[in-house]
């Protein structure tokens, strides 16, 4: 039997995640950027909020959006951000019953905090219009910055889920062949596969490099550049996908 989850207590004591520091706002920073050629007009979801940072960008994209999180508190949080102009549901994605369609479906760091990512993924294919997109974004198991971890016998193998990440809800750790077998599934195609920003360095070395003036964000874009050449080297990993047919 699945232990009920408490969803509040994952969402991190709103930004107290050890591991969320500035970098993920270069890096979501980055993926507006890598995902804006392939936005569709018309409806969008967005499943998992946290504190409104996507939602705020979305918001500023679609006059049409719905936002799905399963914490109050977060819903709380992102709407003090973004104001009422979404819709908001308080609901898991697993229980959530809804006969709309969407055009555009933003799944963003939440894939890796599901206890079965293909019977979501599954639900998600039903909420895609026919020419829908999903864009899926998640941590990559193989950063070198986790692959050097091992090596250093901080964590067991690329893929796993440390204390501190499954302290805040995580229960996988994707690279792009489980995270495209799951997406394969749930009858998802591949659209486009990329990475953001190649990493050799923890989330909090980067931060701390930048605020010692050691790297720019000059170097940063070229991080960018080169996560564009060697995707599966890079902090986070994305797909976007269409429904297969049949």
């Amino acid at each position: 039997m699945t232990q009920a989850r408490d969803y509040d207590r994952e969402g991190g004591q709103f930004g107290d995640r050890r591991y969320n520091y500035d970098f993920d706002a270069i890096t979501r920073r980055y993926m507006m950027r890598a995902f804006a050629p392939f936005l569709p007009q018309g409806r969008a979801l967005e499943l998992g909020c946290y504190l409104g940072e996507s939602t705020e960008w979305l918001t500023g994209l679609y006059r049409d959006l719905t936002v799905v999180e399963a914490a109050p508190s977060l819903i709380e949080a992102a709407r003090q951000r973004v104001g009422d102009s979404p819709r908001f549901i308080c609901s898991t994605f697993e229980t959530l019953e809804m006969e709309e369609t969407f055009d555009a479906i933003f799944l963003i760091n939440t894939l890796e905090h599901l206890d079965d990512p293909v019977l979501v993924l599954r639900r998600i294919r039903r909420w895609l219009t026919p020419a829908g997109r999903l864009f899926l974004l998640v941590p990559n198991a193989n950063a070198p910055s986790r692959q050097i971890a091992v090596k250093m016998g901080l964590i067991t193998h690329n893929s796993a889920v440390t204390p501190a990440e499954a302290a805040n809800g995580h229960r996988n750790t994707f690279s792009f062949d489980t995270l495209e077998r799951a997406t394969r599934d749930a009858a998802l195609s591949t659209l486009h596969r990329g990475g953001l920003i190649f990493k050799a360095l923890a989330n909090y070395q980067f931060d701390a490099a930048l605020a010692a003036g050691i790297i720019s964000d000059a170097y940063i874009e070229g991080c960018y550049q080169l996560g564009n050449q060697y995707p599966e080297l890079t902090a986070s990993i994305y797909l976007i996908c269409e429904r297969t047919e049949g």
